[in-house]
C-alpha cells in the first residue's frame, strides 16, 4: 500500500487526562462488568483473579506500552503505521499486516459487540419496568430466551447502540472520543460505586463472602485451564491486538509517559473488574444463587437477585445503565481504527468515513442476531455466526496482532531508542527486555494454542 495519498493533517489528544480516561475507557467494557465476573466464577474466583492480576501487569502492560509507542511514532492508522516504523527501522512492508489483522479484527468484534450492547440497553427498559419483580431462574431464563428469539427488538436495540457508537466517533478525537470518556468514565465510577454500596448493604453478611471468594487465595483451584483463562482475559481486557490503542497512540504528543500512564489505565481497569465483582457476587450469594453460572450470570442470574430485594428495580436499572456505558466506551474505540483508516486512506471526512464503515458494521452485526433465531441451525465450523466471530477475533485474531506487535517491537525496532523513549535505567530495561522478548511471546503463543484445544 503506499502512503503517497495519505493525508497529512492527524488529529491530537488535548491533553494527558483525556487521553489516560479514552485508553481506560476502552479496556474498560463487557469484559470486566459482564466476561470477569462470570469467568471468575466458572473459575475458582481467587485463583483466577489473582493469576490474572499477575498476567495483567507482567504481560498486558508491556503490549499496552508497546501498542501506543509504535502508534506515537507513526502517527497515522495502524497499518500505515506499522509498515512506516518498519521501513524506517529498516524492516520490510509485510509487518503492515499485523496493523491489518488488528483493524479488522476491531471490526468484526464491533459488530457482535453492538449486539450485546443492544441486550444492555434493553435490559434498563426492563428493570424499569419490573420484569424481574419476584421472578426466578425459570422467569429469568425465559425472559432472555424470548428476547433471543425476538428479531425485531434484538434490531432495534442494536440499531440504537450502533447509532450512539457512531455519533460520538463522527464527533472527532476531541469533541467525540475525548469528551465521551470525560463524560462517561467519572459516571461509571459512579455508579460502580453506588452499586458496591447498595450490595453491601443489602446482602449483610454475603458482602464478606463475595471478598472472600475473588480475594482469597485458594491455590487449590489453580489448574491449567483457569491459568490460560486468566492469561487469555488479561489480553483481551485491554483491547490488545485490536488496533485501538495503535491508533490511541498516533493521536499522542511526544510528552506523554507511556510507562505511568500505561500502569494508570492498567490499574483503572483492574479496579473496575475487582468493584464489578464485589457488586454482583454478593447479591448472588444473599439469594442462594451459584457464581458459577457462565455467560448467563449478567442476563440470567443476577435480574433474580434484583426482582427479590427491597429497591432491586432501582438498582438494576443503574446496574444496566452501568453495563451500557462500560460498552458505549469500548465500541467507540472499537470503530476509531476503521475510521481512521477511512478518513486518511480515502477522500471521506469523518463524518462520511464514520457512517459508512459504521453501516457495514451494523449489517454484520444482523448477522450475529439472527444466529440466535432465524439462523440458529446455520453453522461454520460447528458455530454460529455469533459464536464463529468471537472466536475468530478472541482466539485468533487478536493473539496473532498481540504477538507480531511485541516481537517487532522487541527484535525488529532499535532497542536505545526505545530505552530512551521509556526511561528505564540498566535494570528496568533488562526486565523489559526479557519480557518483552521471551516471556511475553511465549505467553501470547500459549493464548493461541489454547484457543485451538
Amino acid at each position: 500500500m503506499s502512503t503517497g495519498t495519505m493525508k497529512k493533517s492527524h488529529s491530537q489528544w488535548s491533553s494527558r487526562m483525556g487521553f489516560m480516561l479514552a485508553a481506560a475507557g476502552s479496556a474498560v467494557g463487557l469484559g470486566n462488568i459482564w466476561k470477569f465476573p462470570y469467568m471468575a466464577g466458572e473459575m475458582g474466583g481467587s485463583a483466577f483473579v489473582l493469576t490474572y492480576l499477575l498476567f495483567m501487569f507482567v504481560i498486558g502492560l508491556p503490549i499496552l506500552v508497546l501498542e501506543w509507542l509504535i502508534g506515537r511514532r507513526g502517527q497515522k492508522n495502524p497499518i500505515h503505521t506499522m509498515e512506516d516504523v518498519a521501513v524506517s527501522e529498516g524492516r520490510s512492508k509485510s509487518w503492515r499486516w499485523v496493523g491489518i489483522i488488528g483493524v479488522v479484527g476491531s471490526f468484526l468484534i464491533l459488530s457482535f459487540y453492538s449486539v450485546i450492547g443492544g441486550w444492555a440497553t434493553d435490559y434498563i427498559v426492563l428493570a424499569a419496568q419490573g420484569s424481574f419483580e419476584g421472578a426466578n431462574g425459570e422467569a429469568t431464563g425465559k425472559l432472555f430466551t424470548h428476547f433471543l428469539g425476538n428479531v425485531n427488538s434484538l434490531l432495534t436495540w442494536h440499531t440504537v447502540f450502533m447509532f450512539a457508537t457512531a455519533f460520538i466517533v463522527a464527533l472527532g478525537v476531541g469533541a467525540g472520543l475525548e469528551r465521551g470518556c470525560k463524560l462517561m468514565m467519572p459516571g461509571l465510577g459512579v455508579l460502580l460505586l453506588v452499586l458496591v454500596g447498595y450490595a453491601a448493604y443489602v446482602s449483610g453478611p454475603s458482602f464478606y463472602d463475595a471478598f472472600k471468594f475473588l480475594f482469597t487465595p485458594n491455590w487449590s483451584a489453580i489448574n491449567g485451564t483457569a491459568v490460560l483463562a486468566a492469561l487469555g482475559h488479561a489480553f483481551f481486557s485491554l483491547s490488545l491486538g485490536m488496533g485501538i490503542m495503535m491508533a490511541y497512540g498516533s493521536y499522542l504528543g511526544s510528552d506523554v509517559n507511556l510507562l505511568s500512564t500505561a500502569r494508570t489505565v492498567v490499574i483503572l481497569d483492574v479496579i473496575v473488574a475487582m468493584l464489578s465483582g464485589m457488586a454482583i457476587f454478593p447479591l448472588v450469594f444473599a439469594n442462594g444463587l451459584q457464581p458459577g453460572e457462565g455467560p448467563g450470570l449478567i442476563f440470567v442470574t443476577l435480574p433474580i437477585a434484583f426482582g427479590n430485594m427491597a429497591g432491586g428495580t432501582v438498582l438494576g436499572v443503574l446496574f444496566f445503565i452501568f453495563l451500557t456505558f462500560a460498552a458505549l466506551t469500548s465500541s467507540i474505540s472499537l470503530l476509531e481504527p476503521t475510521v481512521e483508516l477511512l478518513e486518511e486512506k480515502t477522500p471521506l471526512g469523518r463524518k462520511s468515513a464514520t457512517i459508512l464503515s459504521s453501516l457495514i458494521i451494523w449489517a454484520l452485526g444482523i448477522a450475529c442476531i439472527l444466529s440466535f433465531n432465524e439462523w440458529a441451525e446455520v453453522k461454520l465450523f460447528g458455530k454460529n455466526v455469533f459464536d464463529l466471530l468471537d472466536y475468530l477475533t478472541s482466539k485468533i485474531m487478536l493473539p496473532v496482532t498481540g504477538l507480531g506487535t511485541v516481537i517487532f517491537g522487541a527484535w525488529m525496532m532499535n532497542q536505545k531508542h526505545i530505552r530512551e523513549e521509556l526511561n528505564l535505567n540498566n535494570f528496568w530495561f533488562s526486565i523489559w527486555t526479557v519480557l518483552s522478548r521471551f516471556v511475553i511471546p511465549a505467553a501470547v503463543i500459549l493464548i493461541l494454542v489454547y484457543g485451538f484445544m
